[in-house]
């Protein structure tokens, strides 16, 4: 091998360093890293910004939606949780129409058989109203010596039913009996003819007296139950006629005889009321019995010396 191969083939060192700077140089694009994607990067970083906030937005929803009022820690020594002054927040109550108070008026009979011949307890009240206002028109003197009846709230209707004329008062009508217990026991008798008030007859304080039964026929009540004496065996028939009177709490039942036939009456607080119609003339009074709730006689009115028996 001659001087010029060796040359080639090995080179001198500085040769030798200067092809590999060389080759280097030309290697060193090719082995370079591709540049950082930045656009990329900042590209997700800011999604990833968005998502957070994302999430954090809901949580604060979520924390708004719930009800206002928080529970405090559980505290270490009292071992037990507290719930925090704040009252929670809850929709305000429903509000509903309040309903109208009843009109005022006078109570009702206790039974529907004590509104009689289609008379209505509109009609009753009617009637009672008129006489009312017929007796404040028609009162007269000091005001000491005349009896307040009061308003028609006052009262109860017991009884309502139709009215013969006779020679005495002419004219067909119908009759309103109402009572009242405070601040006196007072029963009225209204009539009522052709749509106007035309008499009323009243009592005030109890028809009690010393020694009665349990059961008290109404002492001024007999114009329910006859007619004029001045028409005597030729009254007109058929007549409506209606018993009243008062009752103790012990009576469960009262029975009523009249020309023949026998009502069992109504009781309505305190008070008796019986009703039927007359077929025939008579002179003999209605008779009245009581019994007990077992069913014992314990008033008879043939066995009342205070009651008067026979018809005037």
């Amino acid at each position: 091998m001659n001087e010029e191969q060796k040359q080639r083939g090995t080179g001198t060192s500085g040769d030798f360093e200067e092809q590999l700077r060389e080759l280097l140089a030309e290697d060193a694009n090719t082995i370079r890293p591709a540049p950082v994607a930045y656009p990329a990067i900042r590209r997700r970083g800011t999604i990833e910004r968005r998502r957070r906030v994302a999430a954090a937005g809901a949580a604060l929803v979520t924390l708004a939606a719930m009800p206002v009022g928080a529970y405090a820690l559980a505290d270490g020594d009292a071992g037990g949780n507290t719930v925090a002054s704040t009252p929670p927040v809850s929709a305000p109550p429903r509000t509903s129409a309040t309903p109208s108070a009843p009109p005022a008026g006078p109570a009702r009979p206790a039974t529907k058989d004590q509104l009689l011949d289609g008379i209505t307890f509109g009609q009753a009240v009617d009637g009672l109203e008129k006489c009312l206002a017929y007796d404040r028109s028609h009162a007269g003197g000091p005001s000491d010596f005349r009896t307040d009846l009061g308003a028609a709230e006052d009262y109860r209707i017991i009884l309502a039913m139709n009215s013969t004329g006779d020679s005495n008062a002419s004219g067909d009508g119908m009759y309103v009996v109402a009572v009242k217990e405070r601040p006196k026991q007072t029963r009225l008798i209204c009539t009522v003819k052709d749509g106007e008030a035309s008499g009323l007859n009243t009592s005030v304080g109890s028809d009690d007296v010393p020694g009665a039964g349990p059961v008290t026929a109404d002492s001024n009540g007999g114009k329910l139950y006859r007619q004029s004496v001045l028409d005597r065996g030729n009254w007109k028939l058929p007549f409506r006629w209606g018993v009243i009177g008062t009752v103790e709490p012990s009576v469960a039942r009262v029975t009523v005889s009249y020309g023949g036939a026998t009502s069992q009456a109504a009781l309505d607080h305190g008070w008796f009321v019986a009703s039927d119609v007359l077929d025939r003339q008579v002179t003999v009074a209605p008779r009245i019995k009581g019994y007990d709730a077992d069913g014992k006689l314990v008033y008879d009115s043939d066995e009342d010396e205070s009651y008067e028996k026979r018809l005037p």
